[in-house]
């Protein structure tokens, strides 16, 4: 299977979104991309909840959605829409920060929401505070394609081992990782913790990415990292797309994963303890 990574650097205009996503997916597709992976919140990037609600939906009201989906049926492709912002008829107002996978004839084949919230400072100068516009979810996702089975999870859930272990223990053998990852942060830790969940799991690991400085109408500025990536199963970094905007392309083999879990079958070798 081919499959298209697009880095993308979205605004906070939903509409404007959906055109430029367009626009990649035919180009990705016309290039025999066969899946394509969109990165976290990929229909509005903004730091005003106030702006957030105004312009997004409840997911079956979400026009992203529905031009994605339509796009993918269209073009004949697997679409991971990394994640959207979506509403929920949650009391406390909050949204959902949900990833989709996308079957070639249209339909949601899988949701997930992501697990853990990005409540962090990191500089003096930059502090978030994602619990306090989304809610977290609660279930992890595992999702059968005929390329092989889709681990899925969003940008913060990276630094938390112990659920690509159990994604991988349960069936995944491509893990996905859309991001919208700081710059600091992401400097420091993004091809690291990558390498270090494709090594552990046996798992490719796909983890396309927002970059740079994002149009804002709203709010503070916002910019992140890029740096979309492609991991093997053994751990090489097969793609690094720095921080342009753009497609990157990378051939997925099962054989790969098979490989990499009979030199090193470290997902059958668990054992029980007591402590600390």
């Amino acid at each position: 299977m081919k499959a298209a990574l697009l880095q993308i650097c979205s605004s906070d205009n939903p509409p404007q979104n959906l055109a430029m996503m367009q626009g990649m997916l035919r180009e990705a597709a016309g290039n025999g991309a066969g899946f394509a992976l969109l990165p976290e919140v990929c229909n509005c990037v903004s730091t005003s909840r106030r702006h957030q609600n105004e312009v997004l939906a409840l997911e079956e009201d979400d026009q992203t959605l529905k031009g994605l989906r339509a796009e993918a049926q269209a073009l004949g492709i697997w679409l991971l829409i990394g994640s959207l912002g979506v509403k929920t008829r949650d009391a406390d107002g909050r949204f959902a920060n949900r990833s989709f996978v996308i079957a070639p004839d249209g339909s949601i084949k899988a949701r997930y929401d992501k697990l853990h919230m990005f409540d962090v400072q990191v500089s003096e100068t930059e502090t978030f505070r994602e619990s306090d516009g989304y809610r977290p979810g609660d279930h992890a996702q595992i999702c059968q394609t005929p390329f092989g089975a889709l681990g899925l999870s969003v940008c913060y859930d990276l630094r938390f081992a112990y659920l690509y272990r159990a994604l991988a223990k349960a069936g995944a053998q491509i893990l996905t990782v859309p991001a919208a990852f700081s710059p600091v942060t992401g400097a420091a830790h993004w091809e690291p913790l990558l390498r270090a969940r494709a090594i552990e799991t046996g798992c490719y690991v796909l983890a396309p990415a927002q970059t740079g400085a994002h149009d804002l109408s709203r709010g503070k500025p916002r910019r992140t990292y890029g740096h979309a990536m492609a991991v093997a199963p053994w751990g090489e970094v097969l793609l690094d797309m720095g921080d342009q905007v753009g497609i990157g392309y990378v051939d997925l083999s099962l054989d790969e994963v098979r490989r990499a879990r009979a030199r090193v079958p470290a997902l059958d070798h668990d054992r029980a303890f007591r402590g600390p």
